[in-house]
């Protein structure tokens, strides 16, 4: 009996940190969501730039197929679900020919296929090179994974190629501290990348072709946009040539092993080249970069990057470059709307704007009702927070608070009322 109240003990918490968490869990899901409330089939808003989508494994095992928020709650429900946080580019499926005789109770007139989206094995419900579930039902200790920006794909941190997990930039709390990850199988693509200053890179680490030099921790700083100042010298970024610095065309030979469901830097070429952004920014003339630079491109190694906030507002957006974009299938990174950062903004927006119609429908209806009703609703307001008042200020704090309690509360205010 003791060591069962113990226990009990150690899990009470109290009504602020109760109200706290269920606060952080609405935000979250909110984040993940993008603020869908999940209500419409997103199928009719075509290929969405970025959206929450999941895998339906009851009717689609292949794991070829994604369908969206809504139609995973109508649609779904009760089926073997895989959430897969966001997809770019991807037009809800649910009810098409891979679904067989299932048809969406949404939005039934659908084309047969989608013929745009991309999938992967997260899609089956694995993840990594490691080609792995997550949860993980072999591991006691479920580790968090990262994504990356480009394939999409999931990895553990110790999955990644890295020498050490000490290469990845982290915050005092040891959280990683980079708002975009490319993993080692995307980043022989992106080598255009270290031409651009440092500071694109993560805070505390500072990638110079294929050499990772440690520097002293900083707070990550905003990179200020590539039309700003302070970057520029005669409209061309000062950065030395990579014919000059040696440390620019080293090469290695690290690489991630081979793991089943690893891609190669052509199938997650592959991936993202069905992704077709249409880019934030007008066009320049002049190339940040230099005339000269995008044709001596240093040859990267497969090695994780890691880059700062807002990085993408630095990469240049003149005519070449968008050419090499579109090229390499990567015309979305310079589409603001593609980041998980302005996908996390927008939902937090929307949030806001729900917190606050939810407000103001209160108001409105206490406004609408007569001046009775209006004094019996603060009354019972005002009497409900005296009995909580009156309740905690008797209560022993050692004590877990019991139905039975919430039950008392309730019948003395019934009391007060009938005597009223």
């Amino acid at each position: 009996m003791a060591s069962e109240t113990v226990d009990e003990a150690e899990q009470t918490i109290s009504i602020k940190e109760y109200l706290n968490e269920v606060e952080e869990e609405e935000l979250e899901a909110d984040l993940v969501l993008g603020g869908d409330e999940g209500k419409e089939c997103t199928y009719i808003k075509g290929y969405m730039k970025r959206q929450a989508i999941f895998s339906c494994l009851t009717c689609t095992p292949e794991g070829n197929a994604g369908v969206c928020t809504a139609c995973s709650l109508s649609c779904h429900d009760g089926h073997e679900i895989v959430e897969l946080w966001t997809k770019r580019n991807f037009k809800c499926d649910c009810g098409n020919s891979k679904f067989g005789e299932f048809f969406c109770k949404l939005f039934p007139s659908k084309d047969v296929e989608n013929v745009d989206n991309s999938y992967n094995h997260n899609f089956k419900g694995l993840y990594c090179s490691c080609n792995r579930p997550y949860p993980d039902p072999d591991v006691e200790e479920q580790v968090e994974m990262i994504q990356c920006c480009m394939c999409e794909d999931w990895f553990h941190e110790e999955h990644i190629g890295l020498e050490s997990s000490n290469e990845i930039p982290r915050d005092e709390e040891g959280e990683p501290l980079c708002e975009d990850f490319i993993c080692n199988a995307c980043s022989a693509g992106c080598s255009f990348l270290t031409l651009y200053p440092q500071t694109i890179w993560a805070a505390g680490v500072q990638h110079s072709g294929s050499v990772t030099i440690k520097k002293d921790k900083d707070v990550m700083q905003d990179i200020p946009s590539a039309c700003g100042s302070g970057e520029l010298e005669n409209d061309i970024f000062s950065v030395s040539s990579p014919k000059k610095d040696d440390a620019m065309t080293k090469t290695n030979s690290e690489s991630l092993s081979g793991g089943k469901g690893l891609d190669t830097g052509e199938s997650s070429e592959k991936k993202v080249g069905s992704n077709h952004c249409n880019n934030d920014s007008s066009s320049r003339t002049t190339c940040l970069l230099g005339e000269n630079l995008m044709s001596n491109l240093p040859i990267l190694p497969k090695k994780a990057l890691f880059l700062a906030k807002n990085w993408r507002d630095i990469l240049c957006r003149c005519e070449k470059c968008l050419d090499m974009y579109n090229q390499k299938h990567m015309g979305c990174l310079v589409d603001k709307e593609d980041s998980i950062a302005e996908y996390e903004r927008t939902a937090k927006q929307k949030r806001e704007e729900k917190l606050q119609q939810q407000e103001g429908a209160e108001l409105s209806f206490l406004n609408k009702l007569g001046h009775v009703e209006k004094m019996e609703i603060l009354n019972g307001i005002a009497d409900m927070k005296n009995e909580f008042r009156t309740f905690l200020e008797s209560f022993d704090p050692s004590n877990a608070i019991t139905s039975a309690d919430v039950q008392q509360i309730f019948e003395n205010l019934a009391k007060k009322r009938r005597r009223v």
